[in-house]
This record gives C-alpha cells, sequence and structure tokens, in this order.
C-alpha cells in the first residue's frame, strides 16, 4: 500500500513533534520481543471516521483530525501486536491513511457498519502487525438467538445488541487467543445498559463452553460504558466470571476523568475461575496500563479539542508473557 505524496515525508516540525513523542512512548511501553510477549491493546478513537487532508487543520475546518494526529495516532498503535479499535465510522478515510502510516505490515479486519439510530454509524475493528499475529481462522458477530433454548442462558435483552460485538481469533508465537470487541450502546441512562452488558456476559461464557475443545484464550476488550467498579454495570458485567485485567483497576479510562471520579468505560477481561467448561486464561498477564497522551500532545487545545483530534478514550493496554516451550 504506497503512501500517497502528501503523507509520504512529514514537515520538519511534525517529525520533530513525533520523535518527542514516539520517545515518551519508549519510555512508557514494553518491547515486542520475539517469543516473550504479545501486545493487545483497546483503544475508542473518537469519531474514527473522516479525516482534513492537510498537516494543520485550518480554522473552522471539519472533521478536525488531520495527518499530523493519524501520524500521532500510528505511533501509539504501531507500539502493539493488535488492537481493537472502536467508532471506525462508515467514512474509512482516516482509517485507511492509518495503516498508510502503519505500512504493508500491517493489516485490519473490521465489522461492517452497524445501522440504525443507536448503531451511530459505527464499525468495530483490529489492526494487527502481521509479523507478530496472524488470524487462526475464527471470526463471528454476538447475536441475540430468537429461542431461548438456544444454549444461551435467558436474559432481559428483548432485542439484538445494539452495535453487534465482533470476535475474531488470532495465532501469535505458538499461542492462539480469540478476541471479542465491542462498544456497549450508552443509552439515555446508566440503567439502559445493564440488558446489554448482562446479555454479552451470558454469550460468552455460554460460547466459551461451547468453544473449549479449541483451547483458546478468549479475551473481552473494548468500551463497555460501565461508569465506576461494583455497580450495577460492573456487576452485569462480571456475572459470569469474566475478570477485568487488576493492571487496569483504577486507572482513568477518558481524558475528562476527574481524579477520584474515574470511570471503568474500557475494559480488558478474561475468564479465571473455570466455571464449567470455560477456558480459563493461560497466558500470564505480566504488564498493562493505559496511554495517557495528554500531556504530550495536548499543547494549546481545550481538552475537547484534543479529543476531536486524538481521542477522548485513552488506550488501554495489557502485556502477556508466552509460555517457554
Amino acid at each position: 500500500m504506497p503512501l500517497e505524496p502528501e503523507i509520504l515525508a512529514p514537515p520538519q516540525r511534525v517529525a520533530a513533534r513525533i520523535a518527542r513523542w514516539e520517545e515518551t512512548l519508549d519510555a512508557l511501553l514494553p518491547a515486542k520481543v520475539d517469543r516473550q510477549n504479545v501486545l493487545v491493546a483497546t483503544w475508542n478513537l473518537r469519531a474514527f471516521g473522516g479525516l482534513t487532508k492537510a498537516w494543520s487543520t485550518p480554522e473552522g475546518a471539519s472533521p478536525k483530525r488531520n495527518f499530523t494526529d493519524v501520524h500521532l495516532i500510528a505511533a501509539v498503535v504501531s507500539r502493539f501486536d493488535v488492537v481493537a479499535v472502536q467508532e471506525v465510522r462508515g467514512n474509512l478515510r482516516a482509517l485507511r491513511h492509518l495503516m498508510k502510516v502503519l505500512g504493508e505490515d500491517w493489516a485490519f479486519i473490521l465489522t461492517d457498519v452497524t445501522e440504525g439510530k443507536a448503531g451511530n454509524n459505527e464499525r468495530l475493528a483490529f489492526l494487527f502487525d502481521t509479523r507478530r499475529v496472524k488470524p487462526s481462522g475464527l471470526a463471528c458477530e454476538l447475536v441475540v438467538p430468537i429461542e431461548q433454548d438456544a444454549g444461551v442462558p435467558s436474559s432481559d435483552l428483548d432485542r439484538q445488541f445494539a452495535r453487534t460485538p465482533y470476535a475474531v481469533s488470532f495465532l501469535s508465537q505458538g499461542q492462539t487467543f480469540t478476541l471479542v470487541t465491542l462498544h456497549v450502546l450508552y443509552g439515555e441512562d446508566a440503567t439502559d445498559r445493564v440488558p446489554e452488558l448482562r446479555a454479552i456476559a451470558q454469550w460468552l461464557a455460554s460460547w466459551a463452553e461451547r468453544e473449549f475443545g479449541w483451547d483458546h484464550n478468549l479475551i473481552a476488550l473494548g468500551d463497555f460504558n460501565i461508569d465506576r467498579a461494583d455497580d450495577p454495570l460492573f456487576e452485569a458485567f462480571t456475572s459470569t466470571g469474566l475478570v477485568p485485567a487488576p493492571q487496569l483497576a483504577g486507572l482513568p479510562r477518558t481524558i475528562f476523568d476527574d481524579p477520584g471520579a474515574e470511570h471503568f468505560y474500557d475494559q480488558i477481561a478474561w475468564f479465571t475461575k473455570g466455571q464449567k467448561h470455560r477456558p480459563v486464561l493461560t497466558l500470564d498477564s505480566s504488564a498493562g496500563g493505559q496511554v495517557d497522551f495528554v500531556p504530550q500532545l495536548q499543547d494549546e487545545q481545550t481538552l475537547t479539542e484534543l479529543s476531536w483530534r486524538i481521542s477522548d478514550h485513552f488506550p488501554l493496554w495489557v502485556e502477556f508473557t508466552i509460555p517457554a516451550r
């Protein structure tokens, strides 16, 4: 995928800014090490669709996101092996340019646009470094069965998911893992999210039991729109044994979170208790965290302006250790 001339080489001032950001990421994130680790991340990239094709956005232009912003986003994405991305829109211009910046070693898998008002013209995507990760064959959407005796416990969700969760299996260094990404409906009130969260937890538990013979590591990640730990939303999400990554506990999820009042919107979670025949994660989660881009990338912008240029959500990541052979 050749780069277009206008984004082939950033202007010197932009290149210097990217270099400074790369240095910050070097100090913040673990390196990719063959036969030792796999790095998985999730990132809600706000309204990731249109793009202003310039290195700086002219006053009053829309969208606000430009070539410079895409390079700064790419610097983060490139640090991981696979990244689940939420809020990719029907317009794929920003995604196409992101892939061009990442280069030919990167690939993506994404859903079609979710129709309807609740779908918000969104897609779910996985971006992955093909030198380290390859799809292993499974790709599917999670749907609510019409029949209540279809092998899935009954739930109080009387419709399909507003944005259909998406599952893809990957193979990395001899380890197979299935990632399920989702973006839960926000709704008019927090209670509107409980049925989707509970239905997702039940679906994942039932599906995990059916897939147990594949011996896959099953990891759920994305924007669950959970307000805080131990609230009804969190309890619905963890009701079937999903356990959020402990390394992410208490970390702010959005650039607007106030200290002491952090949200738990974004999560990376898996089964650890081994109820029934559910696959317990066999990979060790050795480290994890979020990428706080505000100090380095805000400059003179307001937080709201930054949210449209980069995102309103922080990327979350977990490093998994490859078992010794």
